[in-house]
């Protein structure tokens, strides 16, 4: 017998089969209208998070995750400006990957199709849930959600602002639905629900992710958890170290795509630590050192094994003195969580090294890993930061909600 959570399910594939086949223009105008929702809900948004992050304040919630949770007027209309760059964006429905005609004249072509129905597990992330409900409707998907009791009030509101504005732009609002009434029940539903959802994308701490990755029975898409690493080579500008480890570490540090970890060659330590650890000093930033980067850097406090495995989410930071390029990509290849690493250096051949042999999502040379975004790489909005290798790998966007099936057009050939 079903329940009132099978027939959310139940709505969401239905859903699922009139975006499957709307047009651009229609999907465009329900985006249209999300927006112009979120900015003339923004009063009603925000006495709602309020509530969440009073809650979440005599909770005991991490300065990190109330971070995340705190919606402001400036971040709602963020919001509202990414729902509109999906607008401009190429719808990928339908878009020819590749194909060919056989020389029987029959032709086939490989085509991008939605999933249908997409699920996502998060926490204390109430962007999370406008980025996946406007991405999930430009790519055709119906979305279900469970964004966690930390946000249970503010995701409520978001939610219904967004199926009303579905509604008036003649679109199923069960095209995006939340399960958070369910409570954590709705999450533990969701990883059970094979057929009823195509595909599961998990975005929070390594802890949920872990969970869901080893007890979905729903196919998964693993976000991860972010050890972030930056290496000053011996060669490395000294002001483009300050400028990039600081706006790395510091500009927001509860995010993924935040600096854990700074490695530097020891041929630059004395040059460079002084100058990019006390520019983070002055910021806040509680710096744990080896004995090497102690040495330069006194005010450090001791590193633990620890802390080379560690997401911090705050202002503090891990670093350590290497002995060359090769000890630096070891220490990486031992912590990472492949994420993103970059290298700040002026050596063109340990730039493409480095490039080549560190195996993370994001590579980058030169520049901040707070890049490592889908708004900053041209997709407007994103699903998540894929570490894993199959189907999606870095930050997702509208293709990566869309599967592949062949298209064969014949005119009456049979098979020799």
């Amino acid at each position: 017998m079903s329940d009132a959570f099978d027939e959310k399910l139940a709505a969401a594939r239905t859903a699922s089969l009139v975006l499957a086949t709307a047009t651009t223009d229609v999907k465009n105008r329900g985006l249209t209208a999300i927006a112009a929702a979120l900015e003339a809900g923004a009063d009603e948004i925000l006495r709602a998070n309020e509530v969440d992050l009073a809650n979440g304040r005599e909770n005991g919630l991490s300065t990190a995750l109330q971070d995340r949770l705190r919606l402001t007027p400036e971040r709602i209309v963020a919001l509202a400006g990414a729902v509109r760059e999906i607008v401009v964006l190429a719808d990928p429905v339908g878009e020819s990957i590749r194909g060919r005609k056989l020389p029987n004249g029959v032709r086939i072509d490989q085509v991008r199709v939605p999933f249908g129905v997409v699920g996502v597990i998060y926490e204390a992330r109430p962007n999370v849930t406008v980025d996946i409900a406007a991405l999930a409707l430009k790519s055709g998907n119906a979305a279900v959600l469970r964004g966690g009791s930390a946000a249970e009030s503010t995701n409520r509101v978001l939610v219904g602002l967004i199926q009303d504005a579905l509604a008036s732009a003649g679109l199923p609002p069960a095209s995006v639905q939340t399960v958070d009434e369910f409570g954590r029940e709705g999450g533990t539903r969701l990883m059970r629900a094979r057929g009823a959802v195509d595909v599961l994308i998990p975005r929070g701490s390594a802890g949920l992710i872990k969970a869901v990755v080893t007890e979905s029975q729903v196919p998964v898409i693993e976000t991860g958890d972010g050890v972030v690493h930056v290496f000053l080579d011996a060669s490395a500008n000294e002001e483009w170290a300050v400028d990039i480890v600081h706006n790395a570490k510091v500009q927001r540090p509860s995010v993924c795509n935040a600096l854990e970890t700074l490695l530097v060659h020891e041929a630059a330590a004395e040059r460079l630590l002084p100058t990019v650890l006390g520019r983070l000093r002055a910021s806040g930033v509680t710096v744990h050192g080896d004995e090497a980067t102690r040495a330069v850097f006194p005010d450090a406090v001791p590193a633990t094994d620890e802390d080379w495995a560690t997401e911090y989410m705050s202002l503090d930071l891990a670093v350590r003195v290497v002995a060359s390029l090769d000890e630096a990509m070891e220490h990486i290849r031992r912590y990472s969580t492949h994420h993103t690493e970059s290298i700040i250096t002026d050596d063109l051949g340990n730039a493409e090294r480095f490039l080549n042999e560190v195996d993370s999502a994001v590579v980058m040379v030169n520049a901040s890993t707070r890049f490592t975004d889908g708004g900053e790489f041209g997709f407007g909005a994103e699903v998540g930061i894929s570490t894993q290798k199959l189907h999606a790998r870095g930050p997702m966007g509208l293709s990566e909600l869309t599967s592949t099936k062949w298209t064969v057009r014949g005119s009456g050939q049979s098979r020799g």
